[in-house]
């Protein structure tokens, strides 16, 4: 495979981008090698610079589910952006936009948009501790909430692949506020708690967590978070970033049948660009400014063609509920027939898989947190990352990122993806 063109652009991109690349896992640092540049992406795939073409796992890491450059979001898309590309000003739309989320995502009554992940996670927080008049909060090792500050304690992901611990340039004043446990650690939560009593403003997580890889709560973690914070006044908020109208219509609150007091949205609701919005109880929300005195404010917030391509993206989910069921099949296949591939070698493994989102962890453990996730044989990994990427397969590069799939993910795209999962046992079991 010739990826001449992705060198010149990476070694191009140095001289003017820190690292080469605007987010750091983008690098290739933790799988080795060069980048490649994407050019284009079309239903299930993506084409570099090279013009070499990839079955793609990553969906934009996350939003695509419908599928690349889906046909009925381009043509929204290229409508409203002949009305203009912003206007600082309110929009029918963004009141669309609400109604459709608050029809979809249980327990909603009101939802602020802002325009990343990441803010609507800092905002949410800075409303929890506005709400509640207390400072500190919970958050789990190996969960990425995004880049503020307050987050980027034991933080998972992009911080794992690149081993970072602490981060520069984060006050230690910050850092005594955050408090952390291990996920799916129940027991260590009301540790915390209890030594620090009425102090804690929130506990945050992902319902299921997506940046140390795929891992699912165990049986009676959520609800017994859902208890604690009801017993002690805690502002309990789901980071539905990744999960949020991708495990089902109204995202992981439905599909675990938990209640947050506050979630989070990413890009998914900009049908891939860039986006989010936090939103929950009345009695929380109506604390944000103009209604309260916490601030939070954003020029591009509810941009309106961000709007109309989330707009497109959700309504299409919601009207067609047959695609959940379609991602789920196709997800369940490409596990099993992993599995059936993997079982039969010499290699420790473990698949997590929820709905549309998946990982592979060479590991003779159960993957259940941070500290399990890191046990997992990452240079294995590594060599199936680049060996897959050779044989036109995009995988997220790092073996601590969740897997998603879209839908227009086809069965012999499946298929391939096992036959090379074959190829790859047997020059593993050469060397």
């Amino acid at each position: 495979m010739n990826t001449t063109l992705s060198k010149k652009l990476f070694e191009r991109a140095q001289q003017s981008i820190p690292g080469g690349v605007n987010s750091p896992v983008r690098a290739f640092k933790s799988v080795g090698g060069t980048p490649v540049f994407i050019a284009k992406a079309k239903g299930s795939y993506l084409y570099d610079a090279d013009d070499n073409k990839y079955i793609d796992y990553i969906a934009s890491w996350g939003p695509m589910i419908l599928g690349h450059a889906h046909k009925p979001v381009i043509n929204a898309i290229q409508k409203y952006a002949s009305y203009s590309t912003s206007f600082g000003a309110p929009t029918e739309l963004e009141i669309k936009m609400a109604e459709l989320i608050k029809s979809m995502a249980p327990n909603i009554d009101l939802i602020r948009m802002v325009s990343s992940g990441t803010e609507a996670c800092m905002s949410a927080l800075r409303l929890a501790r506005g709400f509640t008049g207390k400072n500190k909060f919970i958050k789990f090792e190996g969960n990425y909430h995004g880049h503020a500050d307050a987050f980027l304690v034991k933080a998972g992901s992009g911080l794992a692949t690149f081993n970072i611990q602490t981060v520069p340039g984060v006050s230690a004043g910050v850092s005594n506020d955050t408090l952390t446990a291990a996920y799916n650690n129940l027991e260590a939560v009301q540790k915390l708690v209890d030594e620090n009593k009425n102090e804690i403003a929130a506990i945050i997580l992902e319902p299921v967590a997506g940046n140390m890889g795929c891992i699912l709560p165990m049986p009676g973690f959520l609800e017994g978070l859902r208890k604690i914070c009801d017993e002690n006044n805690i502002v309990l908020i789901f980071d539905e970033v990744m999960t949020g109208f991708r495990l089902s219509a109204g995202g992981a609150q439905e599909r675990l049948n938990i209640n947050a007091d506050l979630v989070t949205y990413g890009k998914v609701i900009g049908g891939g660009m860039p986006v989010g919005a936090f939103g929950g109880k009345k009695k929380i929300m109506e604390h944000i400014a103009p209604l309260g005195n916490v601030y939070q404010a954003g020029t591009l917030s509810g941009n309106p063609i961000a709007m109309i391509a989330g707009y497109t993206t959700l309504k299409e989910l919601k009207d067609k509920p047959e695609i959940y069921l379609s991602l789920e099949a196709k997800t369940s296949y490409l596990r099993e027939g992993i599995n059936e591939v993997l079982v039969k070698s010499d290699i420790p493994f473990v698949i997590n898989q929820i709905g549309s989102m998946i990982s592979v962890h060479f590991s003779n453990q159960a993957v259940t947190d941070f500290a399990s996730a890191s046990q997992c044989d990452i240079s294995l990994f590594n060599r199936l990352f680049h060996f897959m990427l050779k044989h036109g397969v995009y995988l997220p590069p790092s073996g601590f990122e969740s897997w998603f799939l879209n839908d227009a993910v086809s069965y012999k795209n499946l298929d391939k993806t096992i036959g090379l999962f074959k190829k790859f046992v047997k020059e593993e079991r050469k060397k």
